[in-house]
């Protein structure tokens, strides 16, 4: 049985074409799901103008909209120095580079969160269940995870770059 990783890899990242473009994506989330998103409340909340001021237009679509960039097309996807990848939204420290492995998908994948750094809930976008993974701050989407990860979680955080900065640390190599 063919995931939705498996078809995303197989298409180039064009899968989101072959489904009618951003704009089915973008409704395919206006489930129940998000409307309980846009119920819940963070500690740092900006009006949707103020988002997008504040956010590159692809930053604004991964994490305002839940949309998802083209793998292989994210710089921090080939980032190996030590560090932190923090939130794009807000800054939030998420990931420590100490967790971060390559999972062959074409996002940076992480196999554990910073404590206390994010959240989940569950998708059913797509036509399949997933657990959407968002900043517990500002609730900004990051990506999903998946329990086909590496030891000692055996997770898989496969998070959008665009979602995320990267901040330099050499004493985490």
């Amino acid at each position: 049985m063919s995931s939705r990783r498996d078809f995303l890899i197989a298409t180039g990242g064009s899968a989101a074409a072959l489904l009618g473009g951003a704009g089915l994506l973008r409704l395919a989330v206006r489930a129940p799901e998000a409307q309980a998103r846009e119920a819940e409340t963070f500690e740092i909340s900006y009006s949707d103008a103020e988002w997008k001021r504040r956010l590159s237009p692809m930053q604004y679509y991964v994490l305002r909209e839940h949309g998802t960039e083209r793998p292989f097309s994210s710089p921090l996807n080939d980032e190996h120095r030590g560090g932190v990848f923090a939130c794009a939204g807000c800054a939030l420290p998420l990931f420590s580079s100490r967790t971060k492995f390559d999972s062959g998908t074409g996002w940076p994948s992480f196999w554990q969160p910073l404590e206390n750094a994010v959240g989940t809930r569950s998708d059913r976008s797509l036509g399949m269940v997933r657990t959407e993974v968002h900043c517990r701050r500002c609730g900004g989407h990051l990506g999903h995870v998946f329990n086909d990860g590496p030891r000692p979680t055996g997770l898989r955080y496969c998070m959008n770059g665009a979602a995320m900065s990267f901040h330099p640390q050499p004493a985490l190599v």
